[in-house]
């Protein structure tokens, strides 16, 4: 025991990924892809009705390639910085379970189709480069189901296929990872990257991604020796509080197991159980062969052209996080608001295009982060879907940057251009002007406003001369009340000239 004392010790990470691409139709047939390209709130197909003879795997039935599951996992791949292979092949994986009909999984073994990839986060401690193994494609497995339709508890399991044949891009990475937080960023920023890409909608609460951290522990003893453990994979986290945790929580309990007994454990597959929020043994881990891999006859290598290759490159743009790094540097904008523009698509889209012509990009960043923000929220609609133009928000952002409008009339001009329909990319000043929310610059309605204050307010007035700031809002605030459309930039510059 005395020898059993941790002077240090160094995590090691790698994390498979299964992401559910979201195509029409499944991997090898053109069966509706009922589980992929599902969305929060949509009707859930019948169990075992998304299946036909290929997903059985019936005597007679053959498998065709779906093309666009090979363009999404390309362009996937290209995203984390992988070579793509100009030949690769399909697989058969061979194991029994109930969920996989066939008694074999259809994948990719030696030449996966994308490899040798390297990612680039920023963490708080610096750049950090992970390095992807390889992201090959298959077919989903079907669900095994531990409760009754309607959540009724059961004593066996049921079986739905429904997700069986689904196209499933795997994405194993070195063990690059050294704590459960990086664990989890690059989970995070991987959702975005599918999500922006449109290769996966990247639902986790729909099981649209999954993870699975493969954690040892190199731990260096009292005595100088270093003790590696063996490696355990955690199955199927799917979230990202989840894989954190569990990540946790496997590295600390490698560490005092070693402490505890001597042993390094053996390579095996975990579970785990969030009522407890521990790591539970579930079955020794399989090695390769034990899967009796060999090339499935029945389809036809993929050839990669250099002219498809280029295609689905051009079809990538800037990724999220490069435009991210733009809108902070270029631009000027916080991280946090860089973060939410480019991480969506359409909005960074509809963002880039409401620049042209506007004067101030961290303005319009705050119109759509936070006015459009909340009307598409009331709405259930995203941004560029509500019927608010680009082009009117730069001419709303170009009004209040000119101090024609106050910024605060933001939210109920945009509200009146959607009642009275989608405006066009003019007239939203007129609409300024109808709904009374341009401001005047003219001093003499200010200075009589101020004067009226002045003489009625005498006890706010001396406690600001006496050195209490927070009443001069008080005092700005009152004027404008007292005075529609008057400018408050202006109100409180004639204010502290008037009473120094």
């Amino acid at each position: 025991m005395a020898d059993r004392v941790v002077q240090s010790y160094k995590v090691l990470v790698g994390l498979e990924i299964h992401v559910q691409l979201a195509t029409k139709t499944k991997m090898f047939t053109s069966v509706a892809n009922a589980s992929g390209a599902a969305k929060p709130g949509d009707t859930p197909a019948e169990p075992n009705s998304a299946v036909d003879p290929v997903i059985l795997g019936l005597p007679g039935s053959l498998p065709v390639i779906n093309k666009k599951a090979v363009e999404y996992s390309i362009k996937a791949g290209l995203a984390l910085g992988c070579k793509i292979a100009k030949h690769t092949k399909w697989d058969r994986k061979s194991y029994y379970y109930p969920d996989l009909p066939k008694n074999y999984q259809i994948s990719q073994y030696d030449l996966p189709l994308c490899y040798e990839g390297e990612y680039t986060m920023q963490t708080e401690d610096g750049p950090q480069t992970i390095r992807i193994r390889r992201a090959h494609l298959e077919e989903d497995a079907g669900k095994l189901l531990h409760d009754a339709p309607g959540g009724y508890a059961i004593d066996y399991s049921i079986v739905d296929l429904n997700r069986a044949g689904t196209p499933l891009l795997e994405i194993v990475t070195e063990p690059d990872f050294h704590t459960p937080k990086q664990v989890a960023q690059f989970a995070a920023e991987l959702q975005k990257i599918v999500q922006f890409l449109g290769v996966s909608e990247g639902q986790m609460q729909m099981g649209h991604m999954r993870f699975e951290p493969n954690i040892n522990v190199h731990i260096t003893a009292g005595d100088g020796k270093v003790y590696k453990t063996a490696i355990t994979e955690i199955k199927n986290l799917n979230s990202f509080s989840v894989l954190e945790r569990a990540t946790a929580y496997e590295i600390q309990r490698q560490i005092n197991e070693w402490i505890d007994t001597g042993s390094l454990g053996k390579k095996s597959t975990y579970g785990w159980d969030e009522p407890t929020e521990s790591t539970f043994h579930q079955r020794d881990k399989e090695d390769a062969n034990d899967y009796r891999y060999f090339p499935d006859p029945d389809l036809v290598p993929v050839e990669v052209s250099e002219s498809w290759l280029m295609e689905l490159k051009s079809q990538n743009g800037e990724l999220p996080m490069a435009r991210k790094e733009r809108y902070v540097k270029a631009l000027g904008l916080n991280p946090a608001d860089a973060t939410t523009l480019a991480g969506d698509r359409e909005t960074g889209n509809f963002y880039e295009v409401a620049l042209k012509g506007a004067k101030d990009p961290k303005r319009v960043s705050n119109l759509i982060i936070n006015v459009l923000a909340t009307l598409a929220n009331k709405s259930a609609k995203p941004v560029h879907q509500l019927g608010i133009t680009p082009q009117a928000v730069t001419e709303v952002a170009n009004l209040i940057d000119q101090n024609q409008i106050s910024a605060s009339s933001a939210l109920p001009l945009f509200e009146k251009a959607l009642t009275d329909g989608a405006p066009a990319s003019a007239g939203m000043e007129s609409l300024a002007k109808d709904l009374g929310l341009i401001q005047s610059n003219d001093t003499a309605p200010i200075d009589a406003a101020i004067d009226a204050l002045i003489a009625s307010n005498p006890k706010t007035l001396q406690d600001y001369k006496s050195g209490k700031q927070a009443a001069f809002g008080g005092l700005v605030g009152a004027i404008m009340k007292s005075g529609k459309g008057l400018n408050p930039k202006i109100v409180a510059e004639r204010l502290k000239e008037k009473i120094g």
